[in-house]
């Protein structure tokens, strides 16, 4: 791959991710500039424009979401949902736990979906959640959400469900120094990272694939 190549994919990133911004519903803008106003950093809309479509391909009725203060990813999970299903959202942060209720508060008073967003670290809280209950588990946000959801996923998927990473490439922590195409970056969320990589590629029991969408999306499955 030459210099050209390495260009046209990043012209291609951005040519995407505008996309997504733009084809969004102009309440779920405001929600992101609102949230993000409040100092709480959202995703890639091409990464949560993924997820909504995921969902309806694979009709996934019971979801988690594991965030931080992830307010794009809850409002695409529940327009996934179609007025109903469930979702559950572990914040880590009491204030985005507090933003997520909000949100959905404000959301459509005719939706049938449930949801129930919970101050807890996903490593306190998963355990707690009944074994083999859930299509898919989302999981983005702080460093420490991501080994502590993968090391529950075989347990609370039912059969073919799937666990979905995103910012795998470790782009938006903020003390990032490139993530994980920067060999000497060792921030907390890139090291973190990295271990997941490493156990689901050891792990005989999982298959997983890793995409270039938004900042990197890594979808595990159990067999």
């Amino acid at each position: 791959m030459n210099k050209t190549s390495y260009t046209n994919l990043s012209k291609a990133w951005e040519f995407i991710e505008s996309r997504a911004v733009d084809e969004q519903r102009s309440y779920l803008q405001e929600i992101r500039s609102k949230v993000e106003s409040q100092g709480h950093e959202q995703g890639s809309a091409a990464q949560a424009s993924f997820l909504n479509t995921l969902i309806r391909l694979v009709g996934a009725r019971s979801i988690i979401l594991v965030g931080t203060a992830a307010a794009v990813e809850t409002v695409q999970i529940i327009d996934a949902l179609q007025g109903g299903g469930q979702l559950t959202v572990v914040d880590s942060s009491s204030d985005g736990a507090a933003v997520i209720r909000a949100i959905f508060n404000d959301l459509d008073d005719e939706s049938d979906t449930r949801m129930r967003a919970v101050n807890a670290s996903a490593g306190v809280f998963l355990p707690r959640l009944n074994a083999e209950d859930y299509d898919l588990i989302i999981v983005t946000g702080d460093a420490s959400n991501y080994l502590a959801s993968y090391q529950q996923s075989s347990r609370l998927l039912k059969q073919g469900g799937a666990t979905v990473f995103t910012d795998m490439l470790g782009f938006q922590a903020s003390d990032s120094q490139g993530g994980l195409l920067n060999p000497v970056d060792r921030d907390a969320k890139t090291l973190e990272l990295r271990k997941l990589l490493s156990m689901v590629d050891d792990d005989e029991t999982t298959d997983s694939t890793l995409i270039p969408v938004g900042t990197g999306m890594l979808i595990a499955t159990h067999h």
